[in-house]
């Protein structure tokens, strides 16, 4: 752990306390940072939260502030500036929160700064320079208060055991840090003890595994994979022509509050079940966890397989997109559709897919080190990306939309033959779903990285949310340069009917002359694309690695095999091959393609559901959690996403053109179905014989 080696350690009784494994996570290390428990661990996370919450006070901020909000710049200013602030605030955020976990003291930044200055004469200025700075500018430094509380842990009492990993009291929502024991979570008597100072490795010990790939991804990296899988440039721009199409600006800018929100309740059950089982197999090890000795064979069976078929055809989808993408860019290039430009043909568009996917391999073989860089370079140019496009687009463009277009417009002017508006509502939200999928990829990053009991969690939760922030940043910005619905979604206009990249084009030839400017554009959503399909090769080769790791695939052996550098390899390349193996359909159908991609929807949420499923209803007595917990609530919750899963199963899979033919039929339940089916007959006529479920391997 960062700054271990400089802790201050007690000698004597308290020393002794420690080592004795007597006392809770939390207070073994305030007594290793020197200093000895004496104010009351009785918080719970909403009760820290609720303080942090209570000083930000956007009431008090916005109320006492307004008036130079009105003054510098008006609306303009308070409307896209408040997404800015607020994403480079979250950033700020997420750095201290990472320090507050590994200096959990109520000093808060001048201890920090103490103890991260590398030179050990400069710890007491810093501190002091620090402190001081900080008490001055109290009332408006607001970020600090979460660390100067004591962590919301009961204080055991020093001669006396703590149960391990036991429920919150009184319900409560808890983000608590106990070492986990036995209390039905362990795995053959193994006790949790701190390895390295690293409650994720003890933890994945106490589970029955050994440390096999290199654990050094922070809070930051591991927020990072989630957030470029997501990726709202990635899926909203690929879908937007899908969101215009069904109810326009309405469907968009309130169907992604409808689907964050629930979004939101998947995540958060996960985030419990991943705190409790922080392991790289993520999904199908908790469902073999929370489903009982008796179905986790076959739980772990089904939850595994639509887990890792999703994940590629995750991959699949989104290189394809930038693949197509590609292909747009090079048709506005040379002149557009309307002006002789060139269209790449199917054959090509595949040959771009599969350069991609190479170059995505090839960076996924690299140290986990580079892919940290790589995964934070990438949030970062998601974030500014989003900025970029969503101030400059609606500023270039000579005609903007009104706010009573964008909030009040309901767009049935459809060639789907659909008239009902909830319908059109209902497939509007697909656009919406697809975007924010692919958050696991926190869980699967887990046995990389640190303190991932507690990290892991905060990754998925932080993804969603900020997508969810910065997703509505970028609608409301591109639509606010939309005017002519039918003319966009036409596939006469200069990109062939590629919405999007038709409003950037048409934003900057109809000021300037020359559609260069929106063709900039893309390359920045191209680039996005591209760290999002980089990022789903890296959580598909951790799910594939696990997944052979405890002999579910066939050649286990060879696709859990890390090499030198700790990276499981051979998993990288089978998830990229197998990538694009589900893309050539393409060539033959589009139809055909669309329906196997679908899978990365409805197949993945499906995997999502499944151990939650099992949590509220197999283990809802005996589910032991993780330091981060839901509390009383975790049952409600999880009961609200698996119906949001049940609902929009149903919904995504109904027609989306009428009169339904054979071109126009949504094959999405004929894929899932399918998959099911050959998942299902896999085990009945043979996996049933010999897959036991997750195998151990501490001992090997």
């Amino acid at each position: 752990m960062a700054g271990q080696s400089s802790y201050s350690r007690l000698a004597g009784d308290d020393e002794a306390a420690m080592i004795s494994g007597s006392e809770d996570y939390d207070t073994k290390k305030l007594r290793l940072l020197g200093y000895r428990p004496q104010l009351k661990r009785n918080l719970s996370l909403l009760s820290n939260f609720s303080v942090s919450f209570s000083i930000v006070s956007v009431l008090t901020g916005i109320t006492t502030l307004y008036g130079t909000g009105l003054e510098f710049g008006g609306p303009a200013t308070m409307v896209y500036g408040w997404p800015i602030a607020g994403i480079f605030t979250v950033i700020v955020g997420l750095a201290m929160a990472e320090i507050c976990s590994a200096y959990p003291t109520s000093g808060g930044l001048y201890f920090w700064s103490a103890k991260l200055c590398s030179e050990r004469r400069w710890g007491p200025f810093a501190s002091w320079l620090t402190g001081w700075s900080s008490r001055a500018e109290y009332h408006s430094s607001v970020l600090d208060t979460t660390a100067l509380l004591p962590c919301p842990v009961s204080p055991p009492h020093p001669h006396n055991a703590t149960p391990a990993r036991s429920p919150p009291a009184h319900g409560a929502m808890t983000f608590s840090k106990s070492p986990a024991g036995s209390g039905g979570s362990g795995r053959g008597g193994i006790t949790a003890v701190d390895v390295d100072g690293d409650s994720g490795q003890a933890r994945l010990n106490e589970l029955g595994y050994k440390q096999e790939l290199n654990r050094n991804l922070s809070l930051l990296s591991n927020f990072a994979f989630s957030f470029t899988i997501i990726s709202v440039l990635t899926g909203v721009t690929t879908l937007y022509n899908t969101g215009l199409n069904y109810g326009g600006p309405v469907t968009m800018t309130f169907g992604w509050f409808v689907a964050g929100a629930f979004t939101m309740t998947v995540g958060l059950s996960m985030a419990e079940i991943c705190s409790s089982f922080p392991t790289s197999g993520g999904l199908y090890y908790w469902s073999a966890r929370l489903s009982g000795n008796r179905w986790a064979p076959f739980a772990s069976w089904i939850t595994g397989w639509f887990n890792i078929v999703g994940q590629w055809a995750v991959t699949t989808s989104v290189d394809y997109s930038l693949a197509q993408l590609i292909q747009v860019i090079i048709l506005l290039s040379s002149g557009g559709a309307n002006g002789g430009g060139y269209l790449a043909s199917k054959y090509v568009v595949i040959a771009f897919h599969a350069a991609i996917l190479l170059s995505h391999a090839i960076i996924n073989s690299l140290p986990i080190s580079w892919l940290s860089f790589f995964g934070q370079f990438a949030a970062a140019w998601n974030m500014l990306g989003v900025f970029v496009l969503m101030i400059a687009v609606p500023t270039v463009a000579t005609e903007r939309a009104s706010a009573k277009f964008v909030f009040t417009h309901f767009n049935t002017d459809n060639s789907a033959g659909i008239h009902s508006s909830l319908y059109i509502f209902v497939l509007g939200l697909l656009m919406s779903q697809y975007t924010l999928t692919g958050y696991d990829a926190s869980a699967h990053m887990t046995e990389e990285t640190k303190n991932a009991d507690r990290n892991g969690p905060i990754g998925i939760i932080s993804a969603i949310g900020i997508s969810i922030v910065v997703g509505w940043g970028y609608i409301l910005g591109i639509t606010f340069a939309v005017k002519d619905i039918p003319s966009l979604l036409s596939p006469d206009n200069d990109a062939g009917g590629y919405a999007i990249a038709q409003v950037f084009y048409q934003a900057f030839k109809s000021r300037y002359g020359s559609g260069v400017g929106g063709i900039v554009c893309l390359g920045i959503v191209a680039v996005a694309i591209y760290f999002c399909g980089m990022s789903s090769v890296t959580s598909n080769s951790r799910m594939a690695y696990a997944f052979s790791r405890d002999g579910a695939m066939p050649l286990s052996s060879v696709w859990h095999k890390v090499n030198k550098h700790e990276v499981p390899i051979n998993a990288v390349w089978l998830s990229a091959f197998i990538s694009l193996c589900m893309a050539l359909p393409s060539l033959g159908s589009l139809v055909a393609f669309q329906a196997m991609v679908s899978i990365a929807t409805i197949g993945l949420y499906i995997a999502y559901a499944l151990p939650i499923f099992f949590r509220v209803t197999l283990a809802r007595k005996h589910f032991v959690p993780g330091p981060f917990n839901l509390g009383r609530y975790g049952v409600v919750v999880g009961w609200v996403a698996v119906l949001w899963v049940a609902t929009i199963t149903v919904l995504f899979s109904l027609p989306v053109t009428y009169p339904v033919t054979k071109d126009t039929l949504n094959y999405t339940p004929v894929a899932v179905g399918g998959l099911f089916i050959l998942v299902l007959s896999s085990w009945i006529f043979s996996a049933r014989h010999w897959f036991k479920g997750p195998v151990t391997n501490l001992g090997g």
